[in-house]
């Protein structure tokens, strides 16, 4: 079960697509003065070194992150992103990599909130570390719990302040997750219908994954749906070959700026003759 950990994967690909679709909804936020809530049910360390053996064992940044640090003109949604992650990086080389909840607290105001799940011993314990060399302000807004996701975000819901975005991203390791999003929103819906929610999963060769796109797409609500891939899916039927981002509630603004995003990543991103992307909204 606790096999996964984040760091492995910081900067690839996926995380990409992930926190550039994030960032932007965090910015749409902004723009009005209420206070909102972030809850990000599977938060990880928060923010990973790039350059450490966790993250350096398999390099996966290297056909994420590092293939869009070179010049040249990048769609909108790409140069937020970028930016966001270069506040982490003030000397200019990409060594540290924000996972969501540090994307949501460069983000927030001083009355917004940030909730966090952590269900790994030790991947909990080095996000409170990391929470812990924060400013005063960012520990009062954050709080950590040592739990799971799935069922302790309905304690959560609805926020107090009834405006929110609810981050699901659970490893898929187990393929009951794929059940539980499901039931996750479901359950979240019926106590906070006009969150945002968001909802990312991996593209691999399980047929669980069509099922919960076609549950997801059947939803009574408003929603976004986009997916990138990389690379045809591997022979073994193994690894992953792209990801996907379904948004309930989206800013009216994303699809615009899907739409001139996925292209530019599909190409720049591309491993092999495959690479591609997709993106749906509901009508």
């Amino acid at each position: 079960m606790f096999s996964y950990r984040h760091a492995f994967h910081a900067g690839n690909h996926a995380d990409v697509l992930k926190h550039a679709i994030l960032v932007h909804i965090l910015d749409h936020f902004n723009l009005k003065d209420n206070p909102y809530w972030v809850m990000d049910t599977h938060a990880g360390a928060g923010i990973y070194d790039l350059t450490s053996d966790w993250a350096s064992t398999n390099g996966e940044f290297a056909d994420g992150l590092d293939r869009l640090l070179g010049p040249g003109e990048k769609p909108e949604l790409i140069t937020r992103y970028l930016e966001e992650v270069q506040r982490f990086n003030p000397d200019g080389v990409a060594n540290f990599y924000p996972g969501s909840p540090w994307l949501a607290l460069g983000a927030l105001r001083d009355k917004d909130r940030l909730r966090l799940f952590e269900m790994h011993p030790s991947e909990v314990e080095v996000l409170k570390h990391n929470l812990a060399q924060q400013d005063k302000l960012a520990i009062r807004q954050t709080a950590v719990y040592e739990a799971d996701g799935f069922s302790g975000l309905k304690a959560l819901l609805p926020p107090p302040t009834r405006r929110g975005i609810v981050l699901v991203d659970p490893s898929y390791e187990d393929k009951s997750d794929y059940r539980k999003v499901m039931q996750a929103l479901d359950e979240g819906l019926k106590r906070f219908a006009t969150g945002c929610y968001v909802v990312w999963y991996p593209l691999v060769q399980r047929r669980e994954v069509a099922e919960m796109t076609r549950s997801l797409e059947k939803l009574k609500v408003q929603w976004t749906h986009a997916t990138l891939t990389v690379r045809k899916p591997a022979k073994t039927g193994f690894g992953l070959h792209g990801s996907g981002m379904f948004v309930i509630n989206p800013p009216y603004t994303l699809r615009e700026r899907l739409e001139q995003a996925l292209p530019w990543l599909a190409t720049t991103l591309a491993q092999d003759d495959r690479a591609g992307h997709t993106l749906k909204a509901s009508a």
